[in-house]
């Protein structure tokens, strides 16, 4: 698989933190020579917290000098608690990092390590340029696990049901496909608004279409979003919410907690799509009846919109991995190493039903969706980042506020660029 570029080649971190009383976040090293690693990651239940488990024992196996202490945290939680931790100065040794301009945030305030001479030979050509992701100002500052392009994730049975044929293409296709489903009863989009995040992905990729992707490099350096475009993407976002689209009570429906989340709709024949990255096929099987994978389950990318400066097949997404406090001990660099030899990254692939970042392991990927993603990406001319993610956490909250405030029928296209620049304007 080719690594496209991504937009603005930078990483951010998820942040968030583990309020755990009577228990330290941060690594011990005894008199003995024996180290204990703490590692923080969202992976709560079933095989991807297998997964973290048999890893971190594998890796204690192979340095029995050092102790793997593995604490999940649910997704959504993540985001202000590792915040709290890092500057409380007591954060955990291996923490998960993505892209975007949160990193560049913690990088500044010191608070991550500086990975350039510990990641080996054997990690850069594996995960290649993928690598980049976590590169501020020529230095890595991370390594990645999977790469997570986003589209639409549908039951093909269900558009079998309401006799459409094919996947759309462009927006109107999309609508037209939507109204066929609602006329044979089915909900024909899922997305969990409650989590807010779901909901902005929404705008980010109309954002996509409608910005070049010099306009979304330049608003990465300059947090100025007075481009038209910006109010296009909202135009064009409002304009689709108004063909009621999604399923009811959508305002109210979680991302990916239980069988009446967005992923439990599509999991459970409720609804016949959703819009959301190459992790979900994974969380989708986990919601199923019998927990195993949806048979029919396929993928299109985000169909194309007229009039946009995007370039035709461009795509968003993000990077996955995992960073080291800057105070972490020199083990926690060879853990990073671990992560992504090949073994590691087959077994990732496997327990996440997800994309490896690693090239080597890429083989091992037999979901037919995710095969489709990876067909897809190996020819996007450019992926970008999530946009909360590409413009740190200050702009992306309040990008994500305002995208939801228009779903609510609170606010406007207008509304969404007032909120980021004002939110630029103090970050």
């Amino acid at each position: 698989m080719r690594l496209t570029k991504f937009v603005a080649g930078s990483a951010a971190i998820l942040l968030g933190a583990l309020a755990l009383s009577g228990c330290s976040a941060g690594s011990s090293d005894s008199s003995d020579g024996k180290v204990t690693l703490t590692m923080w990651q969202n992976s709560t239940t079933g095989d991807g917290k297998k997964y973290w488990d048999d890893t971190a024992a594998a890796f204690e196996k192979a340095n029995p000098n050092v102790t793997v202490k593995i604490q999940s945290i649910q997704n959504e939680e993540m985001d202000g608690k590792l915040q709290t931790a890092l500057n409380s100065g007591d954060a955990p040794d291996v923490f998960m990092a993505r892209g975007g301009g949160k990193l560049a945030d913690v990088v500044k305030a010191g608070q991550a390590m500086d990975l350039t001479s510990g990641l080996s030979d054997a990690t850069k050509k594996a995960v290649g340029n993928s690598l980049s992701a976590f590169e501020i100002d020529g230095k890595n500052y991370g390594v990645p696990t999977a790469v997570l392009p986003s589209g639409f994730f549908y039951s093909s049975d269900l558009f079998t049901q309401a006799g459409v044929a094919s996947p759309p293409k462009t927006i109107s296709d999309l609508e037209a496909a939507d109204e066929k489903l609602k006329a044979a009863g089915i909900d024909p989009i899922a997305v969990g608004a409650k989590d807010a995040w779901p909901a902005a992905h929404w705008y980010y990729n109309f954002a996509l279409r409608a910005c070049s992707q010099d306009v979304l490099n330049e608003a990465a350096k300059s947090r100025n979003f007075d481009d038209d475009c910006w109010l296009k993407a909202g135009e064009n976002l409002q304009s689709f919410i108004k063909t009621e689209p999604f399923n009811d009570g959508f305002l109210t429906t979680s991302a990916q907690q239980g069988a009446g989340s967005s992923a439990g709709l599509i999991a459970n024949k409720q609804a016949s799509m959703e819009l959301m990255g190459a992790w979900d096929p994974g969380v989708i099987a986990s919601l199923t009846p019998d927990e195993k994978p949806l048979a029919d389950l396929k993928w299109f990318p985000f169909p194309e919109v007229p009039g946009g400066k995007g370039e035709t097949g461009a795509m968003m997404g993000g990077v996955d991995g995992f960073t080291c406090w800057v105070n972490a001990p020199k083990e926690c660099v060879d853990f990073l190493n671990f992560m992504v030899e090949k073994s590691n990254q087959e077994a990732y692939a496997t327990a996440f039903q997800t994309l490896p970042a690693s090239t080597e392991a890429q083989s091992s990927v037999s979901d037919p969706a995710l095969k489709d993603i990876l067909a897809t990406y190996n020819n996007a001319p450019y992926v970008s980042v999530w946009l909360d993610t590409l413009y740190g956490q200050s702009v992306g909250n309040a990008l994500n506020v305002a995208v939801v405030d228009m779903f609510a029928g609170k606010g406007d296209a207008q509304s969404i660029v007032d909120a980021v620049n004002a939110a630029a304007a103090k970050s």
